[in-house]
């Protein structure tokens, strides 16, 4: 499958940029993961995850995690978990509709980033869910293209601290204040249910916009 496709060459046309363009697929655009790509993926601990559903309807997802939440398995092959959430599914929703994904993984502070096209796949009783504790799927991805992306407009962060829900070595992980909210009391899953009192207590919708404003969770 070509690389570019006939709108995106188009408009390097346009641009007078067709020749940069094909240099740069050259030079930088590889189908499989090489020891720089798996050393910079294995180091990271998020990563950005855009999906599209049968419609043609994209999401864009943050995902964190530990460190190594992706893990090469080989030259074409990764794998990444998916976490309790808002139970949308949208991202694990949209893979299973089509498959196709893109994987954004940047440094902040250097900075630098890595782009992969891929291929994936979704499973609940994969055997790397072990290795995940507290996920509820496993991700596993044939690997497309990867490339190192230009990182001009990337602005430096200085990293403070991990998120203190990313789940532990044995699965546990905070309550979160959103499920205490009350109009959604009666919509939580059975197991959560009642736990917003021994949580802290039930709280508004206001009462939580306070809270992200204030960065609590």
């Amino acid at each position: 499958m070509a690389f570019y496709t006939e709108p995106q060459k188009k408009l390097q046309d346009q641009f007078e940029s067709r020749a940069l363009a094909n240099a740069a697929e050259e030079a930088i655009v590889r189908d499989e993961l090489d020891e720089m790509h798996r050393g910079f993926i294995e180091s990271k601990d998020f990563f950005f995850l855009s999906t599209v559903n049968a419609e043609g309807c994209p999401t864009v997802s943050y995902k964190g995690g530990a460190p190594g939440v992706v893990s090469v398995l080989d030259s074409s092959t990764i794998a990444f978990p998916n976490y309790d959430g808002n139970g949308m599914f949208l991202s694990m929703g949209n893979i299973t509709d089509t498959a196709k994904i893109g994987l954004l993984f940047i440094d902040f502070e250097t900075p630098n980033r890595i782009r992969v096209q891929a291929t994936a796949s979704v499973n609940s009783d994969d055997e790397l869910i072990d290795r995940y504790p507290g996920a509820n799927l496993i991700v596993r991805a044939h690997v497309d293209k990867v490339f190192l992306n230009c990182a001009r407009y990337i602005h430096k962060h200085t990293r403070v601290e991990t998120s203190p829900y990313v789940p532990d070595e044995k699965g546990h992980a905070p309550y979160p204040s959103w499920k205490r909210m009350d109009f959604l009391q009666e919509s939580l899953r059975p197991g959560d249910r009642s736990r917003a009192e021994q949580e802290g207590g039930i709280i508004t919708a206001d009462e939580y916009a306070k809270k992200l404003e204030a960065g609590e969770s």
